[in-house]
C-alpha cells in the first residue's frame, strides 16, 4: 500500500512537466561511448515514453569509438588536432562504416516490442536521411584536417514535417555538400545545429562525462550561458566536459532555452533530469530558470495545487479560487522551469506600518533547500518597499521555523485594529512579529 501511494505521488508529481513538454522538440546527442557500454537499449526504452508523452524527438548519434575501431582493424592510426579527427579518405570510410552500423543497433533498439517491457505497444518509426549539408573545415593552425567538416545547414523544414507525422528522426555526424561530398562531424556540432535550426525547446547531451563541478568540488546545477561561459574561462574543466559545455553555451547564444548535459551511467538520467526539481545533470539556459517574483493570474492554479494539502491538513485557513484570484497581487511564487515550488503573500496594514506574511508554502519534494527562507527574504523586501516597518505572521505549526529567523512572539493585542478583530480564536494562532 505504501509503494501505490508513492506511486501515486510521483505521478501527480510529474503531471506539470508532462503538460509543459507536450508537443515540444528535444534534440537528444548521445556518443558511441553509450552504445560501447551496452546503454543504448534502456536509452530506447526512455526516449519512447518521451515520445509516447507527446515529446517530439530528434536523436543525434557520435561514433567516436566505433571509428577508432574500424581503423584499428585497418592497422591505421587516428589522428586529431585540438580534439578533431583529421579525416582522410581511410578515416572517412571507417566513419561511414561506423554511422551505418551505428544507424542500424539504433534502428533496432528502437523495434524492441516484447510484452511487460517499455517498449510493448510502441510501434515506433525512425527516419534517417540526408538532412545535414556540411562544408569542410580546412587548415586549422597549419594543419589540414581534410575531410571534417562542420555543420552548414539542416534541413529544419523536412524534419519538422516528419516529426509532424509522429516520426522520430535520427541524425548521424555525417554530412554532405552540394557536389556530392561526404564531410565527417563532431556529434555536438550536428546536435546545436539541428536544435538552432529546429528551435528545439531542449537540446540534450546524454554524456560519458560525470557531474561537473566546480573549483571547489561542488556540483554544478544550473548555469545560465554567462555563468558558464565565465567557468570555461577558468580553464579548470577536463577537456571533455569543457566541450559539451562550449556547445551548450553555443546553443544558448543560438537560441535554445534549455541545454542539459546529462551522465549516462545513471539509470533513467534523461528522466530524472527532466521530470525532477534539481535533476541529475548540468542545465544552461538563456537565464536563470528559477525566479522569485510577485504572482500574475497565470498562477493561481499553481499556487491552489501547492497549498491544497495544508489546507486539508488544517496547517493553512482554506481559501477558495475565487480569494485567491482577488488577492493574487499579495502572492509572490518562486518557481522553476515554468513549476511552482513555493509561495507566500503579503497583505498590508499600511495605517500601522504593518504586514502581514501568510500562505508560505514550499513544496515538500524540495524542503530543507532554502526556499522558504528565500520567499521570506523576499517578503521581508516586498514590505520594506511598502515602508512597514514591522511583518508578522499567524501560525499553528511552524512558530519554532520563525522564531529562528528573527520572530518574536507577541499577542493578539500587538496586531493592527482590522486584524484584531478578523483573529480566529478558535484556531488560537500565535502571533509572531519581525522587527524590519
Amino acid at each position: 500500500m505504501e509503494n501505490s501511494v508513492q506511486f501515486v505521488h510521483w505521478l501527480r508529481s510529474v503531471a506539470p512537466y508532462i503538460h509543459a513538454f507536450r508537443g515540444k522538440t528535444f534534440v537528444v546527442a548521445f556518443p558511441g561511448e553509450l552504445v560501447v557500454a551496452g546503454a543504448l537499449p534502456v536509452l530506447a526504452q526512455d526516449l519512447s515514453l518521451l515520445h509516447a508523452l507527446g515529446i517530439k524527438i530528434v536523436i543525434v548519434h557520435g561514433s567516436r569509438p566505433q571509428v577508432a575501431e574500424q581503423l584499428a582493424l585497418r592497422n591505421v592510426e587516428g589522428r586529431f588536432h585540438n580534439g578533431l579527427r583529421i579525416t582522410d579518405t581511410a578515416a572517412l570510410e571507417c566513419s561511414k562504416e561506423a554511422a551505418g552500423e551505428l544507424r542500424l543497433d539504433i534502428e533496432a533498439a528502437f523495434s524492441q516490442g516484447l510484452p511487460n517491457t517499455p517498449m510493448a505497444h510502441a510501434a515506433i518509426r525512425i527516419i534517417s536521411g540526408n538532412f545535414v549539408t556540411a562544408k569542410p573545415i580546412g587548415i586549422v593552425d597549419g594543419v589540414d584536417l581534410q575531410l571534417t567538416g562542420t555543420t552548414r545547414k539542416v534541413a529544419y523544414d523536412t524534419i519538422d514535417r516528419i516529426l509532424d507525422a509522429g516520426s522520430l528522426v535520427l541524425l548521424s555526424p555525417l554530412g554532405f555538400s552540394p557536389t556530392g561530398e561526404a564531410f565527417n562531424l563532431t556529434m555536438e556540432d550536428v546536435a546545436v545545429s539541428a536544435a538552432t535550426a529546429l528551435r528545439a525547446d531542449k537540446l540534450i547531451f546524454i554524456s560519458e562525462t560525470p557531474m561537473m563541478v566546480d573549483q571547489d568540488g561542488d556540483e554544478i546545477r544550473e548555469l545560465s550561458y554567462k555563468q558558464a561561459e565565465f567557468e570555461l574561462e577558468k580553464k579548470y574543466l577536463p577537456s571533455d566536459s569543457a566541450f559539451y559545455l562550449e556547445h551548450a553555451v553555443k546553443a544558448s547564444r543560438g537560441g535554445v532555452p534549455r541545454i542539459h548535459i546529462v551522465p549516462y551511467k545513471i539509470d533513467g538520467s534523461a528522466l530524472l533530469e527532466l521530470f525532477t526539481h534539481d535533476g541529475v545533470g548540468t542545465m544552461i539556459s538563456t537565464e536563470n530558470l528559477e525566479s522569485l517574483r510577485e504572482a500574475t493570474i497565470e498562477d493561481v492554479g499553481g499556487i491552489i495545487k501547492l497549498i491544497e494539502p495544508l489546507e486539508a491538513d488544517g496547517t493553512l485557513v482554506k481559501r477558495g479560487r475565487e480569494l485567491i484570484e482577488r488577492e493574487i497581487n499579495y502572492f509572490s511564487v518562486i518557481e522553476h522551469d515554468g513549476v511552482i515550488f513555493g509561495c507566500a503573500a503579503l497583505y498590508p496594514f499600511p495605517f500601522d506600518k504593518m504586514g502581514e506574511m501568510a500562505c508560505l508554502t514550499v513544496n515538500p519534494d524540495v524542503q530543507s533547500q532554502g526556499d522558504g527562507e528565500r520567499i521570506l527574504k523576499h517578503m521581508e523586501k516586498r514590505a520594506r518597499r511598502a515602508g512597514f516597518h514591522s511583518l508578522f505572521v499567524l501560525t499553528t505549526r511552524t512558530a519554532h521555523w520563525f522564531l529562528k529567523r528573527g520572530f518574536v512572539q507577541a499577542s493578539v493585542d500587538d496586531l493592527p485594529k482590522d486584524r484584531q478583530k478578523m483573529y480566529n480564536w478558535q484556531r488560537k494562532s500565535l502571533v509572531l512579529i519581525k522587527q524590519l
